[in-house]
């Protein structure tokens, strides 16, 4: 038994290039992670049993991403062991901080160890991109400059500052913004280094502001303390600050309902850490 922690990613900026003939869509961001998420409890079981750990409402197991995970392992490697799954839940469903495909990575990552199958990582990213196409980068563990549907990427080392992370009382659905007709699909194609040198932004914030105004009232008040705009599809939304004190003192100052944490930028996913650790 051991446990493996599922980090949050930002979104430092996100940007839709076009839509793509099968419907997904071309895009460039910055994926970072954070040293905060959910955390997940492996046991060995046998014979190709699967249990997962609380339910979560409205989602049958079959469909969580975790146990996906788990049988698509299990499908490409002929593996008949089993595992029971224990999910520690603090990362909200319809965020923007890819919860549900950390937790598929940490799933396969985890699972990869524990039934000794000895994958590469190359051939989890591989695998995971059936999950989702943010999984791979939570598998890889490093910061990186994502395009194609956000598979394809390149290592980056962007500052690794304090970020306050607040989080609106509301959930949004990526299929639903990226199926909405007034999202921007034509942002210009540009290098890393263009993005290195430019102001950030996130395509999406504008169409969900305007579907979600939750989003729109707590952005215009984190923008009275520091820059701020949102990550992924949304809902949370973040700002980065030179110390954690400086953080903790606006998450004070949040609206009363408002849930929100402090976290530290972190270019090496708190996953490839712990990993490290168990193997010391």
């Amino acid at each position: 038994m051991f446990t493996l922690p599922a980090p949050a990613k930002l979104n430092l900026f996100l940007s839709i290039t076009g839509r793509r003939d099968d419907g997904y869509h071309n895009l460039q961001s910055l994926f970072q992670f954070v040293d905060y998420g959910d955390a997940l409890t492996f046991t060995e079981a046998p014979d190709n049993e699967l249990t997962l750990t609380p339910t979560l409402d409205g989602v049958l197991p079959e469909q969580n991403l975790i146990i996906k995970a788990a049988r698509l392992l299990q499908a490409h490697t002929g593996c008949t062991q089993g595992a029971q799954i224990h999910l520690t839940k603090r990362l909200p469903m319809g965020g923007g901080l890819g919860g549900g495909s950390s937790d598929a990575a940490t799933t396969l990552v985890a699972l990869n160890r524990l039934w000794q199958l000895k994958l590469s990582t190359n051939t989890l990213a591989e695998l995971a991109v059936s999950l989702g196409a943010d999984v791979p980068v939570f598998v890889r563990g490093y910061a990186a400059f994502a395009e194609g549907i956000g598979e394809q990427l390149t290592p980056a080392y962007p500052d690794e500052p304090w970020y306050l992370i607040l989080c609106p009382a509301v959930s949004v659905a990526t299929a639903t913004i990226f199926n909405d007709p007034e999202l921007t699909r034509n942002s210009k194609v540009l290098s890393l280094q263009q993005w290195l040198n430019r102001p950030w932004h996130n395509d999406c914030e504008a169409l969900v502001k305007k579907r979600y105004p939750e989003v729109a009232k707590l952005l215009s008040w984190l923008l009275e303390y520091a820059p701020s705009r949102m990550t992924g599809t949304g809902a949370c939304i973040f700002a980065s600050f030179d110390s954690q004190q400086a953080a903790e003192a606006v998450l004070a100052k949040a609206p009363v309902g408002v849930l929100g944490f402090v976290a530290k930028g972190c270019n090496q996913s708190p996953l490839l850490s712990e990993l490290a650790r168990l193997d010391t």
